[in-house]
């Protein structure tokens, strides 16, 4: 164990009947620690279950230290019934278990690192399929005899999703932001200051946006929204998980994604995607001269990155243009003072 750490987490879980963790929940996750917190921190040993008797006598320890909240939190962890663990992340590492997954999940919704700046490979692998329902999470295995269960206590369980991650809002809300629909953001997104996202709007994890901004569209896992942006209602942004493609999917600062369109390309600053237009990569796309006559014609990816441009589709043609953006955006004001 070295003497600095990268991150450090003490949480409480659920365990399926066979041991595994379904999930676990960080408080006060810590993203590196000082030294003497990693040394007080190393004792733990990256301990699985810890036992009630090891939690005691660490938070002794840590109530001697600048470290209080952590030594209350440990405090609050000895007299819960529910199983206590002990992430400690000498390096950013891919997750090698359940317990580091959800800690690096937690690091990215509590906004201490961004989008694409944590290992997260095998991720999927290492998440489990768990049903998330009004009595917590459960094993799918251990669903059906759950359910009688309850059904014999003469009461249904609702079940809200079976999947591998959880809704943010259970784990982590961030300060400054709103959300009209909590299902709709999943743990492992990132909700920079200011951000509304409506309805239907949606955040995958490792996404999210630089705040302030408006979502009412979709944002696919490893999409970054730029401040002042705004995604109308059911547009959407292309993301690597499917498909195979590895190219970063942006939207710069002072976007606007018109309803029901979409990007497969990185937007630069001040764009604009007209209502209806799916822009992939491969979109043939004219370019507009700055005297109105029509120029070059190239695939939508030679435009990737470049500011101010406004993408339409010509009302008579049903060709895609492209032509200088002179208007920027303005986000109204009182709708993003969270």
């Amino acid at each position: 164990m070295t003497d600095n750490l990268y991150a450090f987490g003490l949480g409480i879980g659920t365990l399926n009947k066979k041991g595994d963790w379904l999930e676990v929940f960080f408080p006060k996750p810590m993203l590196n620690p000082s030294k003497n917190a990693s040394l007080l921190f190393s004792e733990f040993d990256n301990q699985e279950v810890i036992p009630k008797k090891n939690l005691l006598e660490i938070a002794k320890k840590l109530h001697r230290t600048d470290l209080q909240s952590q030594a209350q939190l440990i405090d609050q962890l000895a007299t819960s019934g529910k199983p206590a663990v002990a992430v400690s992340l000498e390096t950013d590492v891919a997750p090698r278990s359940l317990p580091e997954a959800y800690l690096k999940l937690h690091l990215l919704s509590h906004r201490f690192v961004r989008p694409h700046s944590t290992d997260l490979t095998g991720l999927f692998g290492i998440l489990r399929n768990v049903a998330w329902t009004s009595d917590g999470p459960i094993d799918v295995e251990e669903l059906s005899e759950y359910s009688l269960k309850t059904r014999c206590e003469g009461r249904v369980l609702s079940i809200f999703s079976v999947d591998k991650f959880p809704q943010m809002c259970d784990y982590v809300v961030p300060s400054g932001v709103r959300i009209a629909s909590s299902s709709r953001i999943r743990l492992g997104a990132y909700l920079g200051e200011g951000t509304t996202v409506m309805h239907e709007g949606f955040v995958n994890f490792n996404a999210g946006t630089d705040g302030p901004g408006m979502i009412e569209g979709r944002i696919s896992a490893g999409v970054r929204v730029g401040a002042g942006s705004d995604l109308g209602g059911g547009c959407s942004t292309m993301g690597t998980l499917s498909g195979g493609g590895d190219t970063i999917i942006s939207v710069g600062e002072k976007c606007l994604i018109g309803a029901n369109a979409g990007i497969g390309i990185p937007l630069g600053d001040r764009c604009t995607i007209e209502a209806g237009l799916y822009l992939t990569s491969g979109t043939k796309v004219t370019v507009i001269n700055s005297d109105g006559t029509a120029g070059d014609t190239l695939k939508a990816r030679a435009l990737a990155n470049v500011s101010d441009l406004l993408f339409r589709r010509n009302s008579l043609s049903g060709s895609v243009e492209c032509l200088t953006n002179r208007n920027e955006i303005e986000l109204n004001a009182d709708l993003h003072r969270n």
